[in-house]
């Protein structure tokens, strides 16, 4: 059971690009912010679709189901809520993290 839970939260997910969300192509992609309201509320826009993480088990069936770039707090949460989304059926393409710069690898 620690074995399966050090998994989900620390293994890193294969396959999702690290990009900025100034250098995407926005008009075939939804960003989904799952960072707390009051760290979002700071840096979001208007087109920023902010569901954070511990409200995506009820609120996820407002996810697009098109391409979909996350913006995370730190890699823990980002490992948590694209391993969630997958689950439900949900593509995500590339993310972002607020507490690093990407080296797009």
């Amino acid at each position: 059971m620690l074995i399966y839970a050090m998994y989900r939260r620390y293994y890193p997910v294969r396959g999702i690009l690290c990009i900025n969300k100034d250098e995407l192509e926005v008009l075939d992609m939804t960003i989904l912010d799952i960072r707390h309201y009051n760290d979002a509320a700071n840096f979001s826009d208007d087109f920023i679709l902010n569901i954070p993480y511990a409200y995506l088990k009820r609120f996820y069936l407002e996810i697009p189901r098109d391409k979909i770039h996350i913006i995370a707090r730190d890699r823990v949460e980002l490992h948590l809520g694209v391993r969630f989304l997958k689950c439900k059926g949900i593509y995500v393409n590339s993310y972002e993290l607020v507490t690093c710069k990407c080296r797009n690898s």
